[in-house]
């Protein structure tokens, strides 16, 4: 089992800036594939941001310029910066973690592990 705890929302203006943290387990970490999920009330769970075990990236297309995600392997957390928030930004934000992927992706049904999530509002 891995155990994966965000931290780092909040409220923010528009335009603003947020950072979000996921503490996961050393192995998950430098293994799994690590994303970002969201999800607004009334509206279905949607993949933000993903990170392979090498690094590289996927963004979805509302999000591309605006927000980074990464990985600290040194600290075990994965982070999401995000930048020149919208109030369409505004939901529950999710960590979590893919174990037999072979690509990152933004469906949430290939992922196994999830966190508990943390509520991010820009108004």
């Amino acid at each position: 089992h891995v155990q994966l705890v965000e931290s780092g929302g909040g409220s923010a203006q528009a335009g603003g800036s947020l950072r979000l943290s996921c503490a996961a387990s050393t192995y998950a970490i430098r293994n799994y594939y690590m994303a970002w999920f969201r999800q607004a009330p009334g509206k279905e769970r949607e993949g933000v941001a993903c990170v392979d075990p090498f690094g590289g990236t996927l963004y979805a297309d509302s999000v591309k310029g605006r927000f980074t995600i990464s990985k600290d392997t040194s600290e075990n957390t994965l982070y999401l910066q995000m930048n020149s928030l919208e109030p369409e930004d505004t939901g529950m934000y999710y960590c979590a973690a893919g174990v037999y992927l072979a690509y990152c992706t933004l469906l949430s049904g290939r992922f196994r592990y999830w966190g508990q999530g943390t509520q991010v509002t820009v108004s």
